[in-house]
């Protein structure tokens, strides 16, 4: 899914002129509206990759090699399949909407900076394989820093 997703631009300014046009009151279920059609795009988007996944997986199988060794893959950094890292981008900003929500409520526009500036900074954590620690037990027991 493309950042600048045509469909959904062209849902988000419908939901915007029909804001516009039926009022505030509507606000909440127009916003619903919208966000269950991106998580709709998000969950094809996602199950289009792990099919894509599963199939490559299936094919290196039939021909007896292994698709990537072990963090040769770019996309296997740290030892983390792409799975692994776009669920926690994907849970990460799914976990945005209430936070961001809650940091509004609270403080308002400072509230929503600083929420933001924290989701920021976690993924940034987790892309630099900076969370080495949770990984420590899904290692070989000889293939550990210091051992």
């Amino acid at each position: 899914m493309d950042a600048r997703d045509p469909d959904l631009k062209k849902e988000l300014d419908a939901a915007l002129q029909t804001r516009k046009e039926l009022g505030a009151e509507y606000e909440s279920e127009l916003v619903d509206s919208f966000m269950d059609k991106v998580e709709q795009r998000f969950n094809d988007t996602a199950d289009r990759h792990v099919r894509r996944q599963l199939a490559e997986q299936q094919m290196a199988a039939a021909r007896g090699t292994r698709p990537y060794a072990t963090g040769t893959h770019p996309d296997q950094a740290h030892g983390m399949g792409i799975g692994e890292r776009f669920a926690f981008v994907g849970i990460s900003l799914v976990l945005a909407i209430p936070l961001s929500a809650i940091g509004v409520v609270n403080e308002g526009l400072p509230g929503l900076l600083i929420t933001w500036a924290g989701i920021f900074g976690v993924n940034a954590v987790h892309a630099a394989g900076g969370f080495s620690w949770l990984r420590q037990g899904r290692r070989p027991s000889g293939d550990r820093d210091g051992e």
